[in-house]
């Protein structure tokens, strides 16, 4: 990787060029109010890390190794916590100080108009409400001290230490933090894996293309035999019992298949409107498409130590910097070690001194979208028989160098209202209220057993998550986490998948209070959402979480791809009685075989074949199935049989929906996911006019020529990391990652998914009261002159592993002394 003398290279060549010489973009002119090019510019280029600093909160600690890691010791949590923040901000306040404007709706300020619209979103989102109203819950708390003595940290080391290039470049210098600041990072969190809009696309669908459509291609239930929860696994809580309102039901089926089948015509959105502009403008602020994660857990009964292991790789949106920061934080009670988002003290992912715990996404049904009957001024609605006024806010989105905007947050009983080119649609979703999972995730590093565990994992309200956990007692665990609304319309349960008539009240959460504090009447109590004590084996990748679980969870579940590679790896190393120890569970993260090759290659070939005995097989073809049956399924960067596969599935889709999709003017992003693809019979209307098996050729031949065009030889040439950029990487080139050739997917379980940028985002293998180790996809430090900026970068992409070692020896150490600030 470069060093920081090449990188002050790097920006000398820059700035020498003047603003042109940045290739700023015409539609983002985020560097219009680039800083002088003088003295103040270089005064981020030799940033060190202090030797002492004073801490209100007490002595600490710091011994930083040769990763970039901090670890902090400390007799106190608050000395402690105050150090972590110290830190996040030294590494990382740019990307703490641009995420919290935009969840408060003020990028605009610093960048001028080019995301505007993002801003009014947010705003009208009015997250900052939400995280308000969590703070006022836990303020009182021990997290609650934590997070003031964190901010105190944060706002420390803003005030004493040179700025970070960013703020140089941009010319501004960043406000004070607040604990309201981390919670609102908390909430990106949980949208970033819950919030989503899919009963407005379903809409369209059946609005543009009909329900038979809508229920062939997004079905509420994927047919396969890979849940989470096995039919060997004893589920350790009655996932069948009774409503919270004590209301019994039919728990014979799923209640995913149930939701879609009692549900009324979809609505429309607005006067007039079947809602496609809002669907599609609500899309740019959804959680990524594909966002998940794989994890397992595997007790001692499997491994030679006799101690269980985790592990766990989320696939997020990779970026520069890298998404997650790492950290060891040890005190008198207790010794954790993992990852967190900068802007929370927490560690989110790790281990301490008795167990390990991690988390990936259910997939949960969290937020429901609402129509109204609206007077004709927009100041007032229907509901519950008479009319209301929008409880009303105005709000000014300050633009740099140009007009501020005057925002009006428009809310109903059930929360926001957001409007659209006259398209309008309420919202309520779990994490717009006070919610406890910064507590939970703070009681999660104190923990010491799996009664701990438990009871942190109670108070995890959103997002909804898989958590895998072990202990040095022998103990495993799978949870979902997460608050699951009880939905009913006259008395029948139903699920979320749908628009709700919010004047008549429809499927309302009981107990859900808006950016307040919440009863959670209405939501599945804990005890009786899918959980299994002490598994042997048991993985997740979103997949399903069970066949019949007896409430409904969701509809937006992960093609079994991963979780069906993983179980089979596991499976395997059991039957065989071999022990599975921290090497095999690494070496299932790095696999690379892609379920959907080995699904749809064979068949692929055989349409081949039998174009050939029509007569008309060229060489290219000849060359091609050659290829195909000698590749492995294997996606690598040196492979070319991976660079066929690739494109042409991505053409396969295109040549089966791109001509009723398009003639509905609906895009590829209402396209159905891959599994479907790979499912869909023969007798499909979506072959009525192409059949199965010539479109397996066409899509072939729009794969080979695309290649040819382009020059590819294997499939590294295409799947790159382009898509890991920094925020101001295309103005700045210079701070993003070097684009480098890559394995990968987004199917395999070494996962990257090239088109969105999502990936492994971290990858930790941990022996419970034992070693562990990990790596992040970056580097620890957001600093583009600091050698930690991408020194696990390159590791990362080839599959290597570091240390989660908890001792330290030799490093460079900071003192926290006691003292003002």
């Amino acid at each position: 990787m470069t060093d920081p003398i090449s990188r002050r290279r790097i920006l000398a060549g820059a700035l020498a060029l003047g603003v042109g010489g940045l290739s700023l973009s015409a539609a983002n002119d985020l560097l219009d109010d680039f800083a002088p090019l003088s003295g103040d510019v270089w005064g981020a280029t030799d940033r060190t890390p202090p030797e002492s600093v004073q801490s209100p909160h007490g002595e600490a600690t710091v011994a930083v190794d040769d990763d970039g890691v901090p670890h902090v010791e400390a007799d106190e949590e608050e000395a402690a916590y105050f150090a972590v923040g110290y830190l996040q901000s030294f590494d990382r306040l740019f990307q703490l100080d641009l995420q919290r404007r935009s969840m408060r709706g003020r990028v605009s300020e610093v960048v001028g108009d080019a995301l505007l619209e993002d801003d009014e979103f947010h705003v009208s989102m009015d997250f900052l409400g939400a995280a308000q109203a969590t703070w006022d819950e836990l303020a009182d708390s021990r997290a609650g001290t934590m997070l003031s003595a964190y901010a105190d940290g944060v706002n420390a080391a803003m005030e004493r230490e040179p700025l970070p290039l960013e703020f140089r470049l941009l010319s501004y210098e960043p406000r004070a933090w607040t604990p309201v600041d981390s919670l609102l990072l908390d909430k990106q969190i949980a949208w970033d894996l819950t919030g989503n809009f899919d009963a407005l696309r379903q809409a369209v669908v059946a609005d543009r293309l009909g329900e038979g459509v809508l229920e062939e291609l997004y079905p509420s239930s994927l047919d396969h035999d890979t849940p989470i929860i096995r039919d060997e696994h004893t589920v350790g809580i009655d996932t069948a019992g009774t409503e919270a309102d004590g209301d019994t039901g039919d728990e014979s089926r799923s209640l995913g298949s149930e939701s879609r089948s009692s549900s009324r015509e979809p609505r429309s959105l607005g006067r007039g409107s079947n809602g496609k502009r809002l669907a599609e403008w609500l899309s740019r602020f959804e959680s990524q498409p594909g966002v998940g994660s794989n994890s397992w857990v595997v007790s001692g009964a499997h491994t030679s130590s006799g101690n269980p292991i985790v592990a766990n790789d989320p696939h997020l949106t990779l970026m520069t910097p890298a998404l997650w920061y790492e950290q060891h934080v040890e005190t008198a009670e207790r010794s954790v070690r993992g990852v967190t988002f900068p802007g929370i003290p927490f560690v989110i992912i790790g281990a301490n001194d008795d167990g390990a715990w991690g988390f990936t996404n259910v997939g949960a049904d969290v937020l429901d979208c609402y129509e109204y009957e609206i007077d004709e001024d927009g100041r007032r609605y229907r509901y519950d028989g008479e009319w209301r006024e929008f409880d009303t806010e105005k709000r000014e989105i300050p633009v740099a160098g140009g007009q501020n905007r005057t925002k009006t947050i428009r809310k109903t009983v059930h929360g926001p209202v957001i409007e659209r080119d006259g398209e309008t649609v309420g919202v309520a979703w779990t994490g717009l209220s006070a919610t406890h999972t910064a507590e939970a995730i703070y009681e999660l590093g104190r923990s010491s057993g799996l009664e701990d565990v438990l009871a942190a994992l109670e108070r995890f309200d959103a997002p909804t998550q898989n958590a895998v956990y072990a202990d040095t007692d022998g103990r495993t665990l799978y949870a979902m986490t997460g608050r699951l609304p009880i939905r009913r319309i006259d008395g029948e349960r139903v699920g979320g998948d749908r628009i709700f008539d919010g004047s008549a009240g429809e499927a309302e959460w009981d107990g859900f209070e808006p950016y307040g504090a919440s009863s959670w009447d209405g939501f599945v109590p804990f005890d009786e959402k899918p959980h299994v004590v002490d598994p042997d084996v048991l993985a997740t990748a979103n997949q399903r979480v069970r066949d019949d679980p007896g409430r409904y969870i969701g509809v937006d579940y992960a093609d079994p791809y991963r979780g069906r590679r993983i179980y089979d790896a596991l499976d395997e190393r059991v039957e065989a009685e071999a022990p599975i120890d921290p090497a095999d569970h690494r070496d299932v993260q790095r696999d690379l075989i892609d379920g959907r090759a080995s699904q749809l290659v064979p068949e692929l070939l055989e349409a081949i074949e039998s174009n050939a005995a029509d007569g008309d097989r060229s060489e290219e073809l000849e060359r091609t199935a050659d290829l195909l049956e000698e590749w492995s399924f294997r996606m690598e960067r040196e492979s070319r049989g991976a660079l066929v596969f690739a494109r042409w599935i991505d053409h396969l889709k295109r040549v089966v929906f791109e001509p009723e999709f398009g003639d509905a003017g609906l895009d590829e992003s209402y396209y159905p996911s891959d599994w479907i693809l790979a499912t869909l019979p023969e007798d499909s209307e979506f072959f009525a006019d192409t059949a199965r098996e010539r479109a397996f050729l066409d899509a072939l031949y729009r794969a080979l020529a695309e290649i040819d065009d382009a020059g590819w030889e294997t499939y590294g040439d295409w799947n790159t990391t382009r898509a890991i950029d920094h925020p101001l990487g295309v103005e700045a080139g210079f701070l993003n990652y070097e684009e480098l050739a890559a394995d990968g997917s987004r199917a395999t379980l070494k996962n990257y998914r090239v088109a969105s940028g999502v990936g492994s985002s971290w990858r930790m293998v941990v022996e419970a009261g034992g070693e562990g180790w990990g790596i992040v996809a970056g580097g620890n430090s957001g600093d583009f002159f600091s050698p930690h900026y991408d020194d696990q970068f390159e590791p990362w992409l080839e599959g290597e592993y570091k240390s989660m070692d908890r001792t330290v020896d030799g490093e460079r150490e900071i003192t926290f002394e006691e003292g003002s600030t």
